[in-house]
């Protein structure tokens, strides 16, 4: 499907979304540019993007690839893709891949998640089908067993590994315990997450020869965001022209961001995505830009829109929403979320603030609340992919906020920045 011009785009919304004409009510009826546009608040988005009774599609759910996006709370997302928006997406995408290294006859194995309407698998192993060059697909998938893609690798004379990095590690390790390598491998492509740098001396006992790059960004919800850009530093990404329009966003004012190097959350806006319209959506990341022309950014972590820890992701509000439930003496008095790592892994710590002590069983009782909501985290945790959850009490002042407006930061990413 070819992109739409934006004041096109913008005027389909709001004639066949009932979600945007309400969100556009107040905007002259030749609104067309981006920056008149208001931000979409996530919450209000998924509040009416339901099924059935959906407020955010402009016509109906007749030919079309539903996805879930990857909170994995009791109350599920589902992002429908048309076929042609689905087909211009992976075929953008999979160009991309060569730009990330993929090369003529490599033979691929896709290690990324299948299965429960999850679309990580499906989408890189069409991205590879429509990718310009030859390439040879094993559809491994995420849930195989590690010895099992350790001797496929040889069998097979595996070259390309493509999958989330806490996998793509685990098979490292897999490698490792049996006194192997994999010298045949010269690529790994990594997507989900951000690549630290503490997981490279692994990758590279267990891969020498291979290079180790970005598969691309998109997700679910937002779609397609970014190609990898070649170079050393694997968190510049590059908006894909002509089909998405990629914002960064003051996190305190809301202003854009037009000068490299200044931290702010991203916005994307997708030009061919009918069905379900993307209009200034916030993917929760952030980012700065590395150009001059506002095209290349470097990815920084997530934003104050939800934590993601591996490939978990944990929106706020939701987790606020369950912290509460499960406090019925209101011992909290603020919360943010903290992402650390540690030994290897990725961690997330509550840090609750409370005018009072909380009495001395109030942490386990929270963090087995989160788990029930949030079961796609303690099953990582049994993987060894994450560590426990754990509570940090403070008292409330000592919660951080924002230095120039004061609001409270809810999303605190600690972790390694390379």
């Amino acid at each position: 499907m070819p992109a739409k011009p934006l004041a096109e785009l913008i005027r389909f919304a709001r004639a066949n979304s009932p979600f945007y004409a309400e969100l556009y009510r107040g905007l002259p009826p030749d609104a067309d540019r981006i920056e008149l546009l208001p931000v979409i608040d996530q919450a209000a988005f998924w509040a009416a993007n339901t099924w059935p009774d959906n407020r955010v599609l402009t016509g109906p759910l007749t030919d079309a690839g539903v996805y879930k996006t990857g909170g994995t709370t009791g109350v599920p997302k589902f992002s429908p893709w048309t076929r042609t928006e689905h087909a211009d997406s992976v075929t953008a995408f999979g160009a991309g891949l060569v730009r990330a290294g993929l090369r003529p006859g490599h033979r691929v194995a896709n290690l990324f998640t299948a299965g429960e309407l999850y679309g990580g698998f499906l989408y890189i192993e069409n991205a590879l089908h429509h990718a310009p060059v030859d390439n040879v697909r094993l559809g491994v998938g995420g849930a195989a067993p590690n010895p099992y893609i350790a001797d496929l690798i040889a069998g097979f004379d595996v070259q390309v590994l493509a999958g989330e990095p806490m996998k793509l590690s685990a098979v490292a390790e897999c490698l490792i315990e049996r006194g192997q390598r994999a010298d045949g491998v010269e690529l790994l492509l990594f997507g989900g997450d951000l690549l630290f740098a503490d997981l490279r001396p692994l990758l590279s006992r267990a891969f020498p020869k291979a290079a180790v790059a970005s598969v691309g960004y998109a997700s679910n919800d937002a779609g397609l965001v970014g190609a990898p850009v070649p170079g050393d530093d694997v968190r510049v990404h590059e908006a894909f022209a002509d089909r998405t329009v990629v914002e960064l966003l003051d996190e305190a004012t809301g202003e854009a961001i037009t000068a490299p190097g200044r931290p702010g959350r991203v916005v994307v806006t997708n030009l061919f995505r009918t069905l379900m319209p993307i209009l200034r959506y916030p993917t929760g990341d952030r980012a700065e830009w590395t150009d001059g022309g506002c095209r290349r950014f470097r990815l920084l972590g997530r934003s104050a829109e939800g934590a993601r820890v591996g490939t978990v992701t944990l929106p706020t509000e939701e987790v606020r929403a369950v912290l509460i439930a499960a406090d019925p003496d209101r011992h909290i008095a603020g919360m943010q979320l903290v992402q650390r790592r540690w030994d290897g892994r990725d961690g997330l710590i509550l840090r609750l603030g409370h005018l009072g002590l909380p009495p001395a069983d109030l942490a386990d009782r929270l963090v087995e609340a989160v788990y029930a909501a949030l079961p796609l985290y303690p099953s990582e945790v049994a993987l060894g992919s994450l560590h426990d959850l754990a509570v940090e009490w403070v008292p409330r002042s000592e919660l951080v906020t924002n230095p120039r407006t004061g609001k409270l930061q809810q999303v605190l990413d600690e972790r390694p920045k390379d």
